[in-house]
């Protein structure tokens, strides 16, 4: 039968337990939540044992208050995906980063869902769209070879999957959760001992007993594997392309890289069992402004805004050649100087807006739809400046070819767009889910800037460019990815072999094994295997005497090549500082 329970521990179980008087509870500025002490027990936790005479318990830090409760014990499933997750580490990811990154987060994202599962929590769809937004993000480093594509997918990952971990619904907490990942390093490394050492303790023939096995295994691949590979060569190129290369020298990087997998993991883990609730860290709301002080400003700024938009229509149909004969501007300097301008504006316009919020008027009927029809204009005018902004970058990359910090920015600038969209979307209609909105726009755009490719836009860019009749800058196409190549290859020579000697001679220095090489890489090689470049001296010089646009130099009146960099005849609109290059 089961046993009775008194009224303290019911009160417990509902989460409404009452302290006794002669200990009172201290108070704290964030309430955490109701304790589940018997719950986890009830989970396989162990109890925890009261402090003895001489032992002081130590009070919990703000982030253990904020956590849900106390996880269970680490279960096998979820020591099992760690454990791998640490060995797919060492072994896959000493080498560089490509589909190894995919196949190690696979693993992780097990023990994370086991140990959600041991802890009683329910998948929601947000959760769902994060974790599988954070896998899907670690695909870009298997697909581009180019490092700052990638770069910018695995930090965002990281975001995504610390949100899914968590969970979050305002601000703040978005902001908090997509860093929260990294409060758990510590206690999810102890809790993962705990477990390990609570597991051994009680069944440690059982452990022996795997240990021996896993080791006569090991025994037998080695040296059956080494008699297979001696005795056939085809098989023994197999076998060196499947195991990964460990040698005695890369041991200290090896071991930190399992260290990390090891951490990272259970810090997952752990987070997935009990999230910290960062929503708890809510901002108060600004002190509410009457209609007159508040609208006055926002109202002049619309005027400003409509202003500025009106001549912008009056350019277009009026035509630039003549805006250029009045300011005196060259049509470089025209496109360059307006862009990032309005990209500060579009910037400040955010910004605006957020803080219009927090003073926004809520006290008087009426109030909220002063706010959505003054905010909303003022999203509308900034989405036309936005568009304004983008034409002045395709102008200028019209005239001088992309570079990746032009498609940076006219990025950035177009995702900024998306956002002032949101806004005035969920902002009438579910405003509570534009913070989750707004992160998930933010990945989305990550991960398509990734899947398009951007070294290889570029080359595709500057590649038509030529064969419009323009210069090319071999200089600076050189220096892209592997990604770029089959763009490149598209030249005549000797421009080709100038553009792909450099590229070509990194990945002949690079033994990058299957689960390192990124698919652009693996296609550059093959384009270079079966055509290779002109070793001589002679095609790069040719390449540096002026072959721009067409035959016998570039077009516009520029000067040609100064060792491989096109100058063109106006050169105060290049190389200065604020040339977006």
């Amino acid at each position: 039968m089961p046993e009775r329970s008194g009224p303290s521990e019911r009160g417990a179980e509902s989460g409404t337990s009452t302290p006794p008087k002669s200990a009172p509870q201290p108070s704290h500025d964030i309430t955490p939540g109701p304790p589940q002490a018997r719950a986890h027990a009830a989970r396989g936790g162990a109890p925890q044992p009261p402090p003895g005479p001489g032992r002081r318990s130590s009070p919990p830090s703000s982030i253990a208050r904020l956590r849900v409760a106390e996880p269970a014990a680490v279960r096998g499933a979820t020591l099992c995906s760690v454990l791998a997750t640490a060995v797919l580490s060492a072994s896959l990811l000493g080498d560089g980063l490509g589909a190894n990154l995919l196949i190690v987060a696979i693993p992780a994202a097990l023990a994370a869902f086991f140990a959600a599962r041991a802890a009683g929590r329910r998948l929601r769809p947000w959760t769902a769209v994060w974790a599988v937004g954070g896998l899907a993000l670690l695909v870009v480093p298997a697909l581009r070879d180019a490092g700052w594509p990638s770069f910018l997918a695995v930090v965002s990952a990281v975001a995504l999957g610390s949100l899914a971990l968590n969970g979050a619904r305002s601000w703040v907490g978005v902001f908090l959760g997509s860093l929260g990942l990294f409060s758990s390093l510590v206690e999810g490394t102890l809790w993962g001992c705990r477990g390990v050492r609570e597991r051994m303790a009680g069944s440690r023939k059982r452990w022996g007993a795997a240990l021996r096995t896993t080791a006569v295994a090991a025994v037998l691949l080695v040296v059956f594997g080494t008699l297979f590979a001696s005795a056939d060569a085809a098989f023994a190129d197999v076998l060196g392309g499947l195991v990964p290369d460990v040698s005695l020298g890369d041991g200290p990087w090896r071991l930190l890289l399992f260290a990390l997998g090891l951490v990272g993991s259970l810090a997952a883990a752990y987070t997935a069992a009990a999230p910290v609730r960062w929503d708890s860290f809510a901002l108060l709301p600004g002190k509410a402004r009457g209609r007159l002080e508040w609208a006055l400003p926002l109202v002049v700024l619309n005027l400003l805004f409509a202003v500025f938009i009106a001549v912008q229509l009056t350019v277009l149909l009026g035509g630039y050649d003549k805006v250029m004969a009045q300011t005196h501007l060259s049509y470089a300097q025209y496109a360059r100087q307006g862009f990032w301008q309005l990209l500060w504006a579009t910037f400040l316009t955010l910004l605006v807006i957020a803080v219009a919020l927090r003073l926004a008027p809520r006290g008087r009927d009426g109030d909220r739809t002063l706010v959505r029809g003054v905010l909303g204009t003022l999203c509308v005018l900034t989405l036309v400046v936005v568009a304004s902004a983008l034409r002045r970058m395709d102008l200028y990359v019209d005239t001088y070819g992309l570079t990746r910090l032009r498609i940076s920015v006219a990025a950035m600038e177009l995702w900024l767009g998306v956002v002032l969209v949101l806004i005035v979307v969920f902002g009438a209609l579910r405003p509570r889910l534009l913070p989750r909105a707004v992160a998930t726009s933010a990945a989305a755009a990550v991960l398509a800037f990734g899947l398009v490719s951007p070294d290889g836009l570029i080359a595709e860019q500057n590649v038509q460019r030529y064969r419009d009749g323009r210069s090319i800058d071999i200089a600076y196409l050189r220096d892209l990815s592997a990604d770029a190549v089959p763009a490149l290859d598209t030249l005549p020579e000797p421009l080709r072999s100038c553009a792909l000697r450099d590229i070509e001679g990194s990945l002949r220095s690079s033994d990058t094994p299957w689960y390192a090489m990124s698919l652009g890489e693996a296609r550059a090689r093959e384009i270079l295997r079966e055509r290779g470049t002109d070793e001589s001296e002679g095609s790069c010089s040719l390449a540096r005497g002026g072959l721009g646009g067409g035959e016998g130099g570039g077009a516009n009146g520029d000067r040609g090549y100064e060792d491989g960099r096109y100058v063109p005849s106006d050169t105060s609109d290049v190389g200065d500082a604020g040339d977006p290059r």
